[in-house]
């Protein structure tokens, strides 16, 4: 039995989501009927993360255990000639028989694409949100820093996913904010992120931009942990799971 680890990359827009779903189309599911087919049996992939609907990814890893001598280049070829066109295989190894995608991530990188031109780009509609006021990427990218280290990021989650955790404190290690050209670029690494929490987060900077919040409101979100206090949860369409780490 051979052990798996598949990096992909894909454009979420299509899907609701990475994990399958009963009666939805997702990129998991995608992913097993295609490698099913080249090998001919059920094929179950493991994850790196569960990606909302709408969310992209530029670096997604999942871990396979298969039963079959079909070389690593050879599975990657036959992968991109039945996937769709939204979803790539980028790489394709043989594992130590006890990795897991999931369990075994040291932490993440996402990435918050945000079109801050005058005017919408229809190209660009599904990948990016659309903001056509001023974004001061400077005093954002210092605002960003507030959020690096550990604290509890309950306010920064979606309420009803809180009820079936057992912690929401989480490590940020690195948080920047910068320009290029028309578009503004959020990256935001971490140990671990909350349902919602970097779409929360972007959506909690931008409120600081319009002056709707300011740095003293971040600071009290961290400490009370009130959904209210911080920003409203931005549009999926802009972000990307853009790395992992093992």
């Amino acid at each position: 039995m051979r052990n798996l680890k598949v990096i992909i990359s894909y454009n979420g827009a299509a899907y609701h989501g990475w994990q399958r779903q009963h009666n939805r189309i997702t990129v998991q599911e995608t992913i097993e009927e295609k490698m099913g087919i080249i090998l001919n049996c059920p094929v179950t992939v493991n994850g790196c993360s569960r990606t909302d609907a709408g969310v992209h990814a530029k670096e997604f890893c999942f871990n396979a255990k298969i039963d079959n001598s079909i070389s690593c280049d050879g599975l990657k070829k036959a992968m991109n000639s039945l996937l769709p066109k939204d979803i790539a295989v980028l790489s394709c190894c043989d594992a130590d028989e006890s990795f897991h995608a999931r369990y075994d991530s040291k932490g993440k990188e996402y990435m918050y694409l945000v079109n801050n031109g005058r005017d919408r780009d229809v190209f660009m509609a599904d990948t990016s949100f659309f903001y056509p006021f001023r974004l001061d990427e400077e005093r954002l990218d210092n605002t960003s820093k507030l959020f690096i280290g550990e604290h509890d990021f309950a306010a920064f989650c979606k309420a009803e996913a809180k009820e079936h955790l057992k912690s929401t404190v989480r490590t940020i290690t690195d948080f920047r904010v910068i320009r290029e050209g028309d578009y503004v670029k959020f990256f935001v690494r971490g140990n671990g992120f909350l349902h919602n929490m970097v779409r929360i987060l972007v959506g909690t900077l931008i409120y600081v931009n319009e002056g709707k919040r300011n740095e003293k409101d971040i600071i009290r979100s961290l400490e009370k942990g009130e959904r209210e206090i911080a920003g409203k949860t931005i549009s999926p369409s802009g972000l990307y799971l853009n790395k992992v780490f093992y």
